[in-house]
Protein backbone atom coordinates (compact mmCIF):
# COMPACT_ATOMS: atom_id res chain seq x y z
CA UNK A 1 0.00 0.00 0.00
CA UNK A 2 1.24 3.44 -1.12
CA UNK A 3 2.04 6.36 1.60
CA UNK A 4 0.72 9.59 1.18
CA UNK A 5 0.30 12.73 2.73
CA UNK A 6 -2.89 13.20 1.00
CA UNK A 7 -4.66 10.00 1.09
CA UNK A 8 -4.81 8.13 4.43
CA UNK A 9 -6.91 4.60 3.52
CA UNK A 10 -6.46 2.91 7.13
CA UNK A 11 -7.68 6.56 8.95
CA UNK A 12 -11.12 6.67 6.44
CA UNK A 13 -11.67 2.66 7.23
CA UNK A 14 -10.87 3.68 10.90
CA UNK A 15 -13.42 6.98 11.12
CA UNK A 16 -15.94 4.60 8.89
CA UNK A 17 -16.04 1.82 11.53
CA UNK A 18 -16.37 4.38 14.41
CA UNK A 19 -19.09 6.05 13.38
CA UNK A 20 -20.54 2.94 12.62
CA UNK A 21 -20.39 2.15 16.54
CA UNK A 22 -21.36 6.05 17.49
CA UNK A 23 -24.18 5.78 15.25
CA UNK A 24 -25.64 1.95 16.99
CA UNK A 25 -24.63 3.33 20.35
CA UNK A 26 -26.74 6.20 20.07
CA UNK A 27 -29.65 3.98 18.67
CA UNK A 28 -29.12 1.64 21.93
CA UNK A 29 -28.88 4.77 23.89
CA UNK A 30 -32.22 5.80 22.56
CA UNK A 31 -34.10 2.58 23.10
CA UNK A 32 -32.78 2.95 27.05
CA UNK A 33 -33.89 6.57 27.69
CA UNK A 34 -37.03 5.80 26.01
CA UNK A 35 -37.62 1.60 26.58
CA UNK A 36 -39.09 1.09 22.82
CA UNK A 37 -37.20 -1.00 20.36
CA UNK A 38 -39.01 1.05 17.76
CA UNK A 39 -40.21 4.26 18.81
CA UNK A 40 -40.62 6.10 15.51
CA UNK A 41 -41.37 4.86 11.66
CA UNK A 42 -37.59 5.09 10.63
CA UNK A 43 -37.09 2.34 12.92
CA UNK A 44 -39.59 0.02 11.23
CA UNK A 45 -42.14 1.43 9.76
CA UNK A 46 -44.60 -2.06 9.36
CA UNK A 47 -44.66 -2.50 13.14
CA UNK A 48 -44.71 0.84 14.04
CA UNK A 49 -48.00 1.67 12.33
CA UNK A 50 -49.19 -1.79 13.57
CA UNK A 51 -48.47 -0.37 16.73
CA UNK A 52 -50.00 2.90 15.83
CA UNK A 53 -53.25 0.89 15.03
CA UNK A 54 -53.31 -1.01 18.51
CA UNK A 55 -52.32 2.04 20.31
CA UNK A 56 -55.95 3.88 17.99
CA UNK A 57 -57.81 0.64 19.43
CA UNK A 58 -56.82 1.11 22.70
CA UNK A 59 -57.72 4.92 23.11
CA UNK A 60 -61.17 3.85 21.44
CA UNK A 61 -61.31 1.06 24.18
CA UNK A 62 -60.91 3.58 26.79
CA UNK A 63 -63.60 5.52 25.59
CA UNK A 64 -65.47 2.35 25.66
CA UNK A 65 -64.61 2.03 29.04
CA UNK A 66 -66.22 5.47 30.23
CA UNK A 67 -69.18 5.01 28.86
CA UNK A 68 -69.59 1.32 30.29
CA UNK A 69 -68.44 2.85 33.75
CA UNK A 70 -71.20 5.72 33.69
CA UNK A 71 -73.68 3.13 32.78
CA UNK A 72 -72.78 0.85 35.59
CA UNK A 73 -73.20 4.11 37.38
CA UNK A 74 -76.30 4.82 36.69
CA UNK A 75 -78.02 1.06 36.62
CA UNK A 76 -76.42 1.15 40.39
CA UNK A 77 -78.25 4.74 41.47
CA UNK A 78 -81.76 2.78 39.23
CA UNK A 79 -81.58 -0.24 41.33
CA UNK A 80 -81.01 0.98 44.29
CA UNK A 81 -83.55 4.14 44.16
CA UNK A 82 -85.72 1.24 42.81
CA UNK A 83 -85.15 -1.26 45.73
CA UNK A 84 -86.48 1.62 47.85
CA UNK A 85 -89.95 2.62 46.04
CA UNK A 86 -90.35 -1.33 46.31
CA UNK A 87 -89.80 -1.11 49.85
CA UNK A 88 -91.52 1.65 50.01
CA UNK A 89 -94.98 0.17 48.00
CA UNK A 90 -94.52 -2.90 51.15
CA UNK A 91 -95.27 -0.09 53.36
CA UNK A 92 -97.81 1.58 51.47
CA UNK A 93 -99.75 -1.86 50.97
CA UNK A 94 -99.65 -1.82 55.08
CA UNK A 95 -101.22 1.40 55.50
CA UNK A 96 -104.09 0.23 52.87
CA UNK A 97 -104.82 -3.19 54.25
CA UNK A 98 -105.07 -1.60 57.89
CA UNK A 99 -107.67 1.32 56.05
CA UNK A 100 -109.91 -1.40 54.98
CA UNK A 101 -110.69 -2.19 58.56
CA UNK A 102 -114.16 -1.05 58.87
CA UNK A 103 -114.28 -0.44 62.47
CA UNK A 104 -112.04 2.17 62.49
CA UNK A 105 -112.84 5.58 63.81
CA UNK A 106 -112.60 8.58 61.67
CA UNK A 107 -109.12 10.12 63.41
CA UNK A 108 -107.28 6.52 62.78
CA UNK A 109 -108.43 6.64 59.30
CA UNK A 110 -107.48 10.33 58.78
CA UNK A 111 -103.80 9.23 60.34
CA UNK A 112 -103.51 6.03 58.07
CA UNK A 113 -104.82 8.46 55.25
CA UNK A 114 -101.46 10.98 55.99
CA UNK A 115 -98.99 8.43 56.84
CA UNK A 116 -100.14 6.78 53.56
CA UNK A 117 -99.86 10.25 51.35
CA UNK A 118 -96.36 10.81 53.01
CA UNK A 119 -94.90 7.73 51.57
CA UNK A 120 -96.54 8.83 48.22
CA UNK A 121 -94.71 11.66 48.81
CA UNK A 122 -91.33 9.94 49.92
CA UNK A 123 -91.87 7.26 46.38
CA UNK A 124 -91.88 10.72 44.53
CA UNK A 125 -88.74 12.20 45.97
CA UNK A 126 -86.89 8.99 45.57
CA UNK A 127 -87.66 8.85 41.46
CA UNK A 128 -86.84 12.46 41.29
CA UNK A 129 -83.48 11.83 43.03
CA UNK A 130 -82.67 8.31 41.09
CA UNK A 131 -80.23 10.67 38.85
CA UNK A 132 -76.13 9.87 37.59
CA UNK A 133 -74.82 12.54 35.78
CA UNK A 134 -78.22 14.00 34.37
CA UNK A 135 -79.26 10.57 33.39
CA UNK A 136 -82.53 9.33 35.26
CA UNK A 137 -83.82 6.21 34.27
CA UNK A 138 -86.55 6.49 36.63
CA UNK A 139 -88.95 9.35 36.03
CA UNK A 140 -89.85 8.92 32.50
CA UNK A 141 -87.30 11.60 30.93
CA UNK A 142 -85.49 9.26 29.41
CA UNK A 143 -87.80 8.05 27.01
CA UNK A 144 -87.63 4.27 25.97
CA UNK A 145 -84.03 3.58 26.72
CA UNK A 146 -80.15 5.20 26.62
CA UNK A 147 -77.45 3.38 24.88
CA UNK A 148 -73.61 2.93 25.67
CA UNK A 149 -70.82 2.35 23.95
CA UNK A 150 -70.16 -1.69 23.63
CA UNK A 151 -66.99 -1.51 20.71
CA UNK A 152 -63.86 0.62 19.36
CA UNK A 153 -66.04 0.76 16.21
CA UNK A 154 -69.18 2.27 17.92
CA UNK A 155 -71.29 0.36 16.06
CA UNK A 156 -72.48 -1.80 18.60
CA UNK A 157 -74.59 -0.13 21.63
CA UNK A 158 -75.46 -2.17 24.85
CA UNK A 159 -78.83 -0.81 26.46
CA UNK A 160 -80.40 0.44 29.85
CA UNK A 161 -84.20 0.42 29.56
CA UNK A 162 -86.39 2.98 31.13
CA UNK A 163 -88.54 1.85 33.75
CA UNK A 164 -90.78 5.10 34.54
CA UNK A 165 -91.67 4.45 38.01
CA UNK A 166 -93.25 8.08 38.70
CA UNK A 167 -96.80 7.41 40.56
CA UNK A 168 -99.42 7.85 38.04
CA UNK A 169 -97.24 5.72 35.22
CA UNK A 170 -98.42 2.85 33.57
CA UNK A 171 -95.94 0.82 36.27
CA UNK A 172 -97.50 2.49 39.38
CA UNK A 173 -101.00 3.24 38.57
CA UNK A 174 -101.67 4.77 41.80
CA UNK A 175 -101.73 9.01 41.59
CA UNK A 176 -99.95 11.66 43.96
CA UNK A 177 -103.37 12.17 45.01
CA UNK A 178 -104.70 9.37 45.72
CA UNK A 179 -106.78 8.48 49.22
CA UNK A 180 -107.18 6.15 51.85
CA UNK A 181 -110.13 7.96 53.82
CA UNK A 182 -112.43 5.39 53.08
CA UNK A 183 -113.11 1.20 52.40
CA UNK A 184 -114.29 1.85 49.49
CA UNK A 185 -111.23 4.07 48.18
CA UNK A 186 -108.65 1.31 49.81
CA UNK A 187 -110.20 -1.74 48.16
CA UNK A 188 -109.24 0.02 44.69
CA UNK A 189 -105.57 1.17 46.02
CA UNK A 190 -105.24 -2.01 46.78
CA UNK A 191 -106.00 -3.65 43.57
CA UNK A 192 -103.83 -0.97 42.28
CA UNK A 193 -100.91 -1.37 44.59
CA UNK A 194 -100.85 -5.25 43.98
CA UNK A 195 -100.31 -4.70 40.51
CA UNK A 196 -97.28 -2.01 40.87
CA UNK A 197 -95.66 -3.97 43.27
CA UNK A 198 -95.55 -7.15 41.06
CA UNK A 199 -94.76 -4.53 38.05
CA UNK A 200 -92.00 -2.79 39.84
CA UNK A 201 -90.65 -6.27 40.84
CA UNK A 202 -90.46 -7.32 37.12
CA UNK A 203 -88.67 -3.81 35.96
CA UNK A 204 -85.94 -4.29 38.56
CA UNK A 205 -85.64 -7.74 37.14
CA UNK A 206 -85.19 -6.74 33.54
CA UNK A 207 -82.66 -3.53 35.04
CA UNK A 208 -80.48 -6.20 37.13
CA UNK A 209 -80.21 -8.32 34.41
CA UNK A 210 -79.20 -5.34 31.84
CA UNK A 211 -76.75 -3.78 34.44
CA UNK A 212 -74.99 -7.39 34.79
CA UNK A 213 -74.38 -8.05 30.77
CA UNK A 214 -73.51 -3.90 31.51
CA UNK A 215 -70.67 -5.37 34.49
CA UNK A 216 -69.50 -8.29 31.84
CA UNK A 217 -69.15 -6.43 29.15
CA UNK A 218 -67.12 -4.26 30.94
CA UNK A 219 -64.97 -6.33 32.80
CA UNK A 220 -64.26 -7.88 29.00
CA UNK A 221 -63.16 -4.64 27.43
CA UNK A 222 -60.74 -4.17 30.53
CA UNK A 223 -59.08 -7.71 29.95
CA UNK A 224 -59.35 -7.07 25.82
CA UNK A 225 -57.24 -3.30 26.39
CA UNK A 226 -54.71 -5.15 28.96
CA UNK A 227 -54.46 -7.98 26.47
CA UNK A 228 -53.70 -5.36 23.28
CA UNK A 229 -51.48 -3.42 25.74
CA UNK A 230 -49.28 -6.53 26.08
CA UNK A 231 -49.13 -7.07 22.52
CA UNK A 232 -48.23 -3.61 21.59
CA UNK A 233 -45.25 -3.90 23.93
CA UNK A 234 -44.30 -6.94 22.03
CA UNK A 235 -44.11 -5.12 19.02
CA UNK A 236 -42.21 -2.26 20.21
CA UNK A 237 -41.02 -2.22 23.55
CA UNK A 238 -36.87 -3.22 24.39
CA UNK A 239 -35.74 -6.00 25.89
CA UNK A 240 -33.82 -3.35 28.54
CA UNK A 241 -31.21 -6.51 30.14
CA UNK A 242 -30.38 -6.75 26.19
CA UNK A 243 -29.52 -3.35 25.41
CA UNK A 244 -27.65 -3.00 28.54
CA UNK A 245 -24.94 -5.79 27.60
CA UNK A 246 -25.16 -4.26 24.04
CA UNK A 247 -24.04 -0.32 25.41
CA UNK A 248 -21.06 -1.77 27.41
CA UNK A 249 -19.98 -3.47 24.27
CA UNK A 250 -20.67 -0.93 21.67
CA UNK A 251 -18.59 1.48 24.41
CA UNK A 252 -15.94 -0.29 24.58
CA UNK A 253 -16.00 -0.43 20.55
CA UNK A 254 -15.92 3.04 20.80
CA UNK A 255 -12.86 3.38 22.81
CA UNK A 256 -11.19 1.17 20.74
CA UNK A 257 -12.66 2.75 17.62
CA UNK A 258 -11.06 6.01 18.92
CA UNK A 259 -7.68 4.73 19.04
CA UNK A 260 -7.70 2.85 16.02
CA UNK A 261 -8.47 5.89 14.25
CA UNK A 262 -5.39 7.56 16.16
CA UNK A 263 -3.03 5.26 15.42
CA UNK A 264 -4.35 5.91 11.56
CA UNK A 265 -3.95 9.39 11.93
CA UNK A 266 -0.36 8.90 13.33
CA UNK A 267 0.90 6.83 10.30
CA UNK A 268 2.31 9.89 8.14
CA UNK A 269 4.23 10.48 10.58
CA UNK A 270 6.68 7.83 9.12
CA UNK A 271 7.71 9.96 5.94
CA UNK A 272 9.33 12.34 8.19
CA UNK A 273 11.36 9.58 8.96
CA UNK A 274 12.18 8.87 5.37
CA UNK A 275 13.26 12.72 4.97
CA UNK A 276 15.54 12.85 7.85
CA UNK A 277 19.54 13.50 6.80
CA UNK A 278 22.13 10.73 7.87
Amino acid sequence: MAISVHTNKSALVALQNLNKTNDELGQVQNRINTGLRISNAKDNAAIWAIAQGQRADIGALGAVRMSLERAHSIAEVSMTAGESVSDLLVQLKEKVVAAMDTSLDATSRTALDSDFKSILRQISQVVDNAEFDGANLLDGSLGANIQFLANADANAKITLSSQNLSLGGAIITITANAAITTVTLASNILTQLNTAISSVNQALGDLGSQSKQIDAHLDFVSKLTDVLEGGVGNLVDADLAKESARLQALQVQQQLGTQALSIANAAPQVILQLFRGG
